[in-house]
């Protein structure tokens, strides 16, 4: 049977898998110590987890913990179990049918359907995008001292970085994104160290707190965080970027490729759990705990830490971190965007075409707030971007439960009863969530 058949419910489709340039072109070893065979498959996790602590995560996390000390740590810690499971099931996708999320929707859907999908992934990587933009501006100013405005404008040339890297090899692009990722986490390893959080309070953070729900300002950052973690792009794009592997094609093939697969992205974003708890510790000790509770612009908090914490390093640490998680976002979004736009409607153009488009659009919004009412304005739509991608997200994870549960489309790695049920019901709590946040807002009670 050919590996993109996967089982039999799928159209058939004789289309180019999305990043064709790259599919298939890493050797997967099948023989040997399985250390060996591990390493084949360590890339992608790493290359999803930058999702899962790009600016984003900052604002939210930031905001969190200045408001509200360690309460959200739960949330954070649940989100991060939540993503972790679904990242798995994209990987599953992936490696038992050779298709993509977008492809895979294409391949099930009518066509109505597949276009309505496609646009709501494509506002979910343009608010991405805008996260991004923000970010990378700060950590510029932050860094270099270049003003707010001028550094929106300069982050529409790092779409040369990600051609670069697309030129060298896909192995470049992840060994690129590991270095800016350990840098990250030894810059916020350094600042918690200098923040000395209280651990016990650290401790009861991770447990749940009925107020998060109860408070409707809490449950706005905490649907926040749950749409910074849980991205929508993220499950298009892990399901993309594992056949740059030679997949194998048997049954036991599979399921080894799976397991390696699955522990490459839970190592990964275990290593993000603890960016952004980091992150949010770091909030709650540097600044609620020191009555600094309405700390959620980035600039703001790159400012106070000096103060705060005694230590001139702790600011420059956190600018040279912001920055290297802005540029790793631009590089994962911008192969989340050519495979959402290939893999839905086989929309192919040059990465450079859909890197300026994406970013232009991102661009003109970011600009504007940054221009009419400063960094308060860039907090609040960073913020405002995380809480779009979590209203988006039930329309890319419900297609992924559904597609891994079939065995007819899975064939004999269709997901267990059990995993189908965990995910599922992640998608109905995000459900519920996003319903309870739009109600807030609506009566005027959020946001």
């Amino acid at each position: 049977m050919d590996q993109a058949a996967g089982g039999r419910g799928w159209r058939e489709d004789a289309g180019e898998p999305a990043l064709s340039d790259v599919h298939g072109s890493i050797r997967v070893r099948r023989h040997g110590p399985g250390w060996r065979k591990a390493l084949s498959f360590i890339g992608p996790g790493y290359l999803v987890a930058v999702g899962y602590m790009d600016p984003g995560n900052w604002a939210t996390s930031l905001a969190g913990g200045s408001q509200f000390g360690y309460t959200l740590l739960f949330v954070v810690l649940t989100s991060s179990l939540m993503a972790m499971l679904l990242q798995a099931l994209a990987a599953r996708l992936a490696i038992a049918t050779g298709r993509d999320l977008a492809r895979a929707c294409r391949d099930s859907y009518p066509r109505p359907v597949t276009i309505a999908l496609w646009l709501l992934a494509e506002i979910a990587i343009v608010a991405t995008d805008i996260a991004e933009v923000i970010g990378t501006a700060i950590g510029i100013q932050l860094v270099f001292g270049i003003p707010l405005e001028a550094g929106v404008l300069i982050t529409a040339l790092d779409v040369f970085l990600v051609l670069m890297l697309q030129k060298l090899g896909f192995r470049w692009i992840e060994a690129f994104v590991i270095a800016l990722t350990a840098i990250i986490g030894t810059c916020f390893g350094i600042q918690l160290f200098l923040a000395q959080p209280d651990w016990a309070g650290v401790g009861l953070g991770f447990l749940p707190s009925g107020g998060i729900v109860q408070n409707p300002e809490m449950l706005y950052i905490a649907i926040g965080i749950i749409g910074a973690t849980v991205m929508p792009h993220n499950l298009y794009l892990h399901s993309g970027i594992l056949q740059t592997r030679q997949l194998p094609e048997d049954t036991a093939g599979k399921r080894e490729a799976l397991r390696y697969s699955t522990l490459d992205s839970t190592v990964a974003l275990s290593f993000a759990l603890l960016v952004n708890a980091a992150i949010l510790i770091l909030a709650a000790a540097a600044f609620h705990a020191h009555g600094k509770t309405d700390v959620a612009e980035l600039g703001d908090a790159h400012t106070l830490l000096a103060p705060l914490l005694g230590s001139a390093l702790a600011p420059v640490l956190f600018g040279v971190a912001l920055l290297c998680s802005g540029l790793n976002s631009t590089t994962t979004a911008t192969l989340a965007g050519q495979i959402v736009m290939e893999g839905f409607v086989r929309l192919k153009v040059r990465p450079w075409v859909r890197r300026l488009a994406t970013r232009a659009l991102a661009i003109v919004p970011a600009a504007l707030v940054a221009l009419w009412y400063g960094e308060k304005g860039t907090a609040e739509l960073l913020i405002l971007s995380q809480v779009v991608l979590s209203l988006q997200l039930p329309f890319a994870i419900f297609p992924l439960v559904f597609f891994t549960a079939s065995r007819d489309k899975m064939g004999a790695l269709a997901a267990p009863r059990w995993v189908t049920l965990a995910a599922l019901s992640i998608a109905v709590l995000i459900t519920g969530l996003n319903v309870r946040l739009v109600a807030d807002v609506l009566s005027g009670a959020g946001g």
